[in-house]
């Protein structure tokens, strides 16, 4: 992106909400990625009042697509309220699919393309598609040609009993074959972060959340929803422990390397159901339609590394990009609000931007980036507490690091994630200001 988007309109952040996130398998299981998207558009809707028919793209973020909905972003338009002229698409990149609808959306409004962007994602984990394995759909679509009863006698030859056992999705990484989890715990023993300061960190992340949810900072950006079939309202997320401890952190074993490993149930983000949505508009239209926007978005970077040794270090190779872009340094930041996929993945690229050699040999700059003061990182907690629906999470982001400019009133915020495929995204919002 270029230096300031001198190129094209300013974009600018009206609002965004979402609805709570729950731990899979909780509030949410007996509706699907469409049903929490519907939610959530409606949510942002009833919440700025614009007229669906005024929005030029809706666009939103997924992950583990249902075949029915395979297009979830249409399918959710369309029953929230948006008459069919408004176009709406689903982008898929892992745990910043979120962040590709928002910058995809600002490209848009910046080339003049669209005046009107709503962009944001959704996700149920407790809805995942479990296949049949692959000798067993052959015979499926074989089957199709059958004539007569007899052809089906055909059918059971060539499977073995292994074959009828269902086909569960893994959370791998296809080029490498292990879990994001094992990549952290490797990435840990590489760069020297401890268990203890693992724990430490997540049991910050869960207090922070359970702090803001009780002195109802989030409440905010938390759209209250009535879910069937006891249509009991659900207004706050379920995922943060506000009564863990250090000890009962500690007590955990490893999940992903069993002997040694550092990384827990405990340091890592939970599967979590739940959608956001965000209103993005070109600044002129903004002023026209009479809205007051939140925050500018000033610019944004790409990156991507080796996924057998960088998997999760994209917050650490992105934000360089979007700062250099945003003519910025890592010092002007007043709010920072990075995806939490992991506690070692976090203090592993807060480690890198501060570090010297990284900067030298991995980013090609002279010096390193610098410090990232905690009091300024994401003090309303994380995706370790809060949660984090893959396809979802970096609408969260960019919505909380908004508020807080205007809240802690700051000027500027950095919003990174890291995603499957060693690949990263970092936003840097500007809080709007009427010259």
């Amino acid at each position: 992106m270029e230096r300031e988007q001198h190129d094209g309109r300013k974009v600018v952040l009206i609002d965004g909400c979402r609805i709570p996130f729950l731990r899979s398998g909780s509030g949410y299981r007996d509706l699907t990625s469409y049903d929490l998207g519907r939610l959530a558009l409606k949510a942002l809707l009833d919440r700025t009042q614009i007229e669906p028919g005024r929005v030029d793209r809706v666009i939103m973020g997924t992950v583990i697509a249902r075949l029915a909905t395979s297009n979830v972003a249409r399918e959710s338009a369309l029953a929230a309220g948006f008459p069919p002229h408004v176009p709406a698409y689903t982008v898929t990149l892992a745990c910043i699919s979120a962040n590709v609808a928002i910058t995809s959306g600002t490209d848009l409004i910046r080339t003049g393309q669209a005046d009107i962007v709503v962009a944001g994602g959704t996700e149920s984990m407790s809805d995942i598609p479990i296949c049949y394995r692959k000798p067993v759909r052959r015979k499926l679509l074989e089957a199709q040609r059958y004539k007569g009863p007899m052809d089906f006698l055909e059918f059971p030859k060539g499977i073995g009993l292994k074959d009828l056992l269902p086909e569960i999705p893994s959370i791998a990484e296809f080029s490498t074959g292990r879990a994001m989890g094992e990549d952290c715990d490797r990435l840990a023993a590489r760069l020297g972060i401890s268990r203890e300061a693992q724990d430490e960190y997540a049991l910050r992340s869960h207090l922070a959340a359970s702090r803001a949810t009780t002195e109802g900072v989030l409440r905010g950006e938390i759209e209250p929803v009535r879910v069937p079939p006891d249509f009991q309202s659900i207004a706050v997320d379920n995922g943060f422990r506000a009564d863990t401890s250090l000890e009962k952190l500690k007590s955990l074993k490893p999940a992903f390397v069993k002997k040694y490993g550092t990384v827990t149930a405990g340091n890592s983000s939970f599967l979590t159901d739940g959608a956001a949505a965000t209103l993005l508009m070109a600044e002129d239209a903004a002023r026209a339609l009479g809205y007051k926007p939140k925050a500018r978005i000033r610019a944004y970077a790409y990156s991507a590394q080796d996924p057998g040794e960088e998997l999760l270090l994209g917050p650490a190779y992105a934000t360089p990009k979007a700062l250099d872009a945003a003519g910025l340094g890592l010092s002007d930041i007043d709010v920072f609000e990075f995806h939490e996929a992991f506690a070692g993945q976090i203090l592993a690229n807060i480690q890198c931007l501060a570090s010297e050699s990284f900067a030298r040999e991995k980013l090609g700059r002279a010096g390193r980036m610098g410090d990232i003061p905690m009091e300024k990182f994401n003090s309303l907690g994380g995706s370790l507490s809060l949660g984090h629906p893959f396809g979802a999470t970096g609408a969260r982001l960019v919505t909380t690091a908004a508020n807080r400019l205007i809240r802690e009133n700051g000027t500027f915020a950095l919003v990174a994630a890291c995603a499957a495929g060693a690949m990263g995204n970092a936003i840097v919002l500007e809080r709007w200001k009427d010259h």
